[in-house]
């Protein structure tokens, strides 16, 4: 297939040629967002903008700062969002001592529990037991006021709505147990995505409450699937590119403690398996190869009848390649990992979500340009430091 250039946002240049889509797509994964950050950081400055984010949870947090800021002001109010929420627990330099960094790590998890993270949540004033049953005092622990206040002054709902740039978050309905999408640039959803959508993304329970968007309530999307990679390959309508944030590794080692086995559940829990939906994909896209090759022989009588033209519309798709960034554990993480908000644990996430876009830029940029140049469809993962893994269609 020919390669057609991105048109739709303004990009500088750029380190690897783009295609007309670039979707960038972020998992829930509380305090191991700012990992995002860094990747978002790092591809901005390489000159490559997504036309596209879609997140879950915290994702979504990230996806709303890009999609509702001009390109110039996404990195500085990212980086005002994690300074803020980061800014209950100061950022003590450690020795580099795996037993003294779980302690601290814990106990800055610990702090969380108990008093909240700023311009995020903060503890109810009533107990669970002693609320109202049906309020959200009863159904949760904390108050998410203030996340709405930090979203409505971060971001521009106009331009969410009405920019260049593509926005899906995804929650789930409490009652039905369906997972629903909110999507600008979906003309089947009519809605308006505003700070609601957001934080109904990320309501994780018991913690956070539910959040009640035009009489329905919903909960944390990553109940369901914490990652909205599927969403975006479903609705591909051209050559694509999409980098893909895994905030948990799906492999990991054989646990040996209790901390580990904590780590290692969650990781397995809220990986969503993603390195299976973009094998699927790919093979999908193999069958539609050999269905294109088909079409390609019949005789033109043939090819015109539209049964023949339906099948054509459901193969032509266009190239995709999904990059995967993820996010490697410190030995001293423990289950708590996704709300331990203290400011040494955010810069270190950050700048690993930094690297981790540098690794891969230096390790198989070349052949991702060359493929997306081609109009081939792949997965590109890192495996061993300077090792780029490559999966064709």
């Amino acid at each position: 297939m020919d390669m057609r250039l991105s048109s739709g946002v303004a990009r500088r240049h750029s380190d690897l040629p783009l295609p007309p889509d670039v979707a960038l797509v972020l998992q829930g994964g509380g305090a191991l967002g700012s990992f995002q950050a860094g990747v978002v950081e790092s591809l901005f400055a390489r000159g490559i903008a997504p036309n596209w984010v879609a997140g879950i949870s915290i994702g979504a947090v990230n996806a709303a700062i890009i999609a509702g800021n001009e390109p110039d002001d996404v990195v500085p109010k990212m980086r005002s969002f994690w300074e803020l929420v980061s800014g209950g627990l100061p950022n003590f330099m450690l020795p580099q001592n795996d037993v003294i960094q779980e302690f601290a790590h814990l106990s800055a998890a610990a702090a969380v529990a108990m008093f909240g993270v700023p311009g995020f949540f903060r503890p109810n004033g009533m107990p669970a037991p002693f609320a109202v049953n049906g309020s959200r005092e009863a159904t949760s622990f904390y108050d998410t006021g203030p996340l709405k206040e930090t979203l409505d002054r971060l971001i521009d709902w106009d331009r969410v709505n009405h920019g260049p740039v593509r926005l899906s978050v995804g929650a789930v309905d409490i009652e039905t147990g369906n997972f629903d999408y909110f999507c600008t640039g979906n003309p089947r959803w009519k809605g308006r995505i505003d700070a609601r959508h957001i934080m109904a993304s990320g309501a994780l329970p018991p913690g956070l409450p539910a959040v009640e968007i035009d009489g329905r309530h919903y909960w944390d999307g990553g109940i369901v699937s914490n990652t909205p990679l599927a969403h975006v390959i479903d609705h591909q309508e051209g050559d694509m590119l999409v980098f893909q944030c895994d905030l948990f590794p799906a492999e990991g080692p054989l646990p040996r403690t209790m901390t580990d086995v904590l780590a290692r559940q969650k990781d397995i829990q809220f990986s969503s398996r993603t390195r299976m939906v973009t094998d699927q994909y790919l093979r999908l896209r193999r069958e539609h190869h050999a269905m294109q090759r088909l079409l390609n022989k019949l005789p033109p009588e043939i090819a015109a009848l539209p049964q023949a033209q339906a099948v054509r519309d459901i193969v032509d798709r266009g190239s995709l390649n999904v990059v995967h960034l993820i996010y490697r554990g410190r030995e001293w993480e423990s289950g708590a990992k996704d709300f331990e908000f203290s400011r040494r644990t955010m810069l270190d996430h950050w700048a690993q979500g930094d690297a981790a876009v540098a690794q891969v830029i230096d390790a198989g940029g070349r052949l991702i340009a060359q493929n997306i140049l081609d109009g081939k469809s792949a997965s590109f993962d890192l495996g061993a430091p300077g090792d780029i893994k490559e999966k064709q269609a």
